[in-house]
């Protein structure tokens, strides 16, 4: 007899997140798809296979409360109304009357066509199509099982607590009894204790709509209802432009050529040019902050000063900060491409004397002086795209072409952490990614020793690159963790970075074959942890110690290089 071997979860995982994939393909090829539908069943059956950390109780008969909130901060307000949900490229639905819709946690521009119809721009690649898609899932998820709680079976009628819901959803105004009334039946309805209720109910109020989170949940639930008893079926469609356009690199070159006729026309092409990849603050900060506010905070406690900072309240701080940096050769540019990604040029030789923070060596000429070129994040398969197109030279034609003079290109960002908590470092000495045998090593700059004494602690050794964070769980990241592979975290973009890199680097020759690369993350969950997810909430000031840490060590560098 043959031996029997048995699948692993961590097998039937990896399995789930291929067929999600192979069908989101498909579905985009395809050009539709209806969520209850054949292949609408065939993404929802994986996700539920699957049971990502990040959705929590997906799989149960309760309605998932953290999983909802994660996923709505990433859709566009209002899109659980919609029975039609349009992906589309960039169109020119900005130069209409409609005003865009953008996710609080998301940078992406979304438009209420109509009471029943979302368009969502989709301009950063097919990362983003599997995240909408991955959330959108979840939502469809989460509906039908209110469905299926308050349709009463066999009939097209629904149960008591759904009546008094829809009630209390059509009042103007409630009072404090008859919300708490309503909360009271909503909690049936979900199947979870009021007080967890009353909890996220007031995470999803806002000034303008305090009932919000009932509204949420009776039009989730109104949409399945109908589409079960009326037939009317939910629709999600992507266009034939966006269809046309996908993986052309459209906006990823318009946003590169930009760059380059910038630095062209500021005379900066040939400098010295150090590329980092991070927020739009921190390294702004970092040159410019202890000697902007010296009067604020004499005693120049930097770390106080960037808590400060990333205070929502302190917009003259930053206001100061960011005026010394323009004074001193900082240029700014706001993206128009529709990546998202903003840009800031920092010209070393403009620096005027006491403004910067840090030191270059006295012996330089103003041809050797730096240029540290910052782009903000980009997201996952949209690293590719847009460091390949900004590593390429500037002109067209063999003659006039103009070779960028990149001395280093450095990554900073946040990523899950598979031993240690939220703010702890992991420096990588190489990327995997995820369901390939892709694996690109590289001779990182950083090392754990540059961290150490801080009170951080530091974890090195290799990165793994996910298709989407929100469709990890514990079996995989177990497997990775106990495998020779020695997995320290995982991210959605170090693979990406790192192929335009090399292939500019080793391939195409157009830029130095011994670019230097920093890489350093920093972490925002744990997913290994039980309510340590990135639905368990953000850093707060947890996060500014290491992202201000990784980029001191970052500007040390480029100015002692």
């Amino acid at each position: 007899m043959g031996k029997t071997t048995n699948t692993t979860r961590a097998q039937e995982s990896t399995n789930a997140i291929e067929r999600l994939y192979i069908t989101m393909r498909h579905l985009f090829n395809r050009g539709f798809y209806k969520p209850t539908g054949v292949s609408g069943e065939t993404l929802k059956n994986a996700l539920l296979q699957l049971r990502p950390e990040i959705y929590g109780s997906i799989a149960e008969e309760k309605a998932e409360l953290n999983g909802l909130i994660y996923v709505l901060e990433r859709l566009p307000e209002g899109i659980e109304q919609c029975r039609f949900i349009n992906l589309t490229s960039d169109e020119g639905y900005g130069k209409s009357h409609f005003k865009p819709i953008i996710p609080p946690k998301r940078r992406r521009n979304c438009y209420r066509i109509d009471k029943e119809q979302m368009n969502v721009e989709i301009t950063r690649g097919r990362s983003d199509i599997y995240d909408i898609l991955t959330h959108l899932t979840f939502l469809f998820i989460e509906s039908q099982k209110i469905c299926k709680r308050v349709l009463i079976e066999d009939t097209d009628k629904t149960i008591r607590d759904w009546t008094k819901l829809e009630s209390a959803v059509r009042k103007t105004k409630l009072t404090q009894a008859e919300k708490e009334v309503a909360l009271i039946h909503t909690a049936n309805i979900l199947g979870r204790s009021f007080e967890e209720v009353l909890e996220v109910y007031s995470k999803f109020a806002t000034k303008t709509n305090p009932e919000r989170f009932l509204h949420i949940v009776y039009w989730m639930g109104k949409l399945a209802i109908e589409e079960e008893v009326t037939g009317e079926k939910r629709a999600i469609t992507f266009s034939t432009l966006l269809r046309e356009r996908l993986g052309h690199h459209i906006h990823g070159e318009l946003w590169a050529d930009t760059i380059k006729e910038t630095l062209s026309k500021h005379g900066l092409l040939q400098r010295p040019i150090h590329i980092i990849s991070a927020n739009m603050h921190s390294v702004m900060n970092s040159l410019f902050a202890r000697n902007a506010l010296k009067k604020e905070f004499p005693n120049n406690g930097s770390l106080e000063i960037y808590e400060a900072l990333s205070s929502s309240s302190n917009t003259a701080l930053r206001k100061k900060v960011t005026t010394m940096a323009k004074n001193n050769g900082m240029v700014e540019l706001i993206d128009t491409s529709g990546t998202n990604i903003d840009v800031q040029i920092f010209d070393m030789a403009k620096i005027g004397k006491d403004a910067c923070c840090y030191e270059l060596a006295a012996d330089l000429s103003e041809d050797q002086k730096p240029v540290i070129f910052v782009m903000d994040y980009a997201f996952g398969e949209q690293a590719y795209e847009t460091v390949d197109e900004l590593l390429r030279p500037f002109g067209k034609g063999k003659k006039k072409r103009v070779f960028l003079n990149i001395e280093s290109i450095s990554i900073m960002g946040k990523a899950g952490i598979l031993e240690g908590g939220k703010g702890d470092l992991m420096i990588p000495s190489a990327h995997i990614f995820e369901g390939t045998a892709d694996n690109y090593p590289f001779k990182n700059e950083l090392c754990a020793a540059d961290f150490e004494g801080y009170g951080l602690r530091v974890f090195e050794g290799t990165m793994v690159t996910v298709l989407g964070t929100s469709l990890q769980n514990k079996d995989i990241l177990k497997f990775f963790y106990n495998s020779t592979w020695n997995v320290v975290g995982l991210e959605m973009e170090g693979v990406h970075y790192q192929k335009a890199i090399q292939s500019a680097s080793k391939i195409r020759k157009s830029i130095r074959e011994d670019v230097k690369v920093r890489y350093a993350y920093y972490a925002s969950d744990n997913p290994l942890e039980t309510g340590s997810t990135l639905a368990s909430g953000g850093l707060g000031t947890t996060g500014v110690k290491p992202t201000y840490l990784i980029t001191d060590k970052i500007l040390k560098q480029i100015f002692n290089s």
